[in-house]
């Protein structure tokens, strides 16, 4: 099987994370594959937010706990976090969908996990959000597609069974 295609049939979700940093060499080809993610009508609307700071990592997560009402980290104690979000624009959300499958598939690639989690757009609604866009110089009408969270795995999770009956050739 090709190293691509058997890259994108094992790749699964982490939830537990070791409690270093992802190197900033990693993060940064993790970035490169997010930023080739295909566009609509190559709009490349989707932005990136690298957070390594651990005490931005805990506000964000605390953000996000707030919105969807949970009593535990929604980031599983990852320590590195991409906040994926979109200018407002034609196709932005498929655009930011995207480049966050494409970050997701990249960190598998590397032997790194990650995570899709959701709320970003509450998130960024909020005034808290708002404020941080501002203070990271984010003034275009963005909406939050994602979070990324990444981490050098803690355990081996077995892959999920792919449901049956979800193809149709014609």
């Amino acid at each position: 099987m090709n190293e691509t295609v058997k890259n994108l049939v094992t790749r699964k979700s982490c939830k537990s994370f070791k409690p270093e940093h992802v190197s900033r060499a990693e993060i940064d080809e993790i970035v490169a594959a997010g930023l080739n993610a295909p566009t609509g009508m190559n709009t490349q609307s989707p932005k990136f937010v690298v957070v390594q700071d651990d005490e931005t990592v805990k506000l964000l997560s605390k953000l996000n706990a707030d919105v969807g009402h949970f009593p535990i980290d929604p980031f599983y104690g990852a320590k590195d976090v991409i906040a994926v979000l979109a200018e407002k624009k034609m196709t932005y959300i498929y655009d930011g969908s995207l480049a966050m499958g494409n970050l997701m598939n990249a960190a598998w690639s590397m032997g790194i996990g990650s995570r899709w989690i959701h709320r970003a757009k509450e998130v960024f609604e909020s005034e808290e959000g708002k404020a941080l866009l501002k203070k990271w110089g984010i003034e275009e009408d963005v909406e939050g597609i994602g979070f990324c969270i990444l981490g050098y795995t803690n355990e081996e999770k077995e892959k999920t069974e792919i449901k049956p009956n979800r193809i149709y050739y014609v």
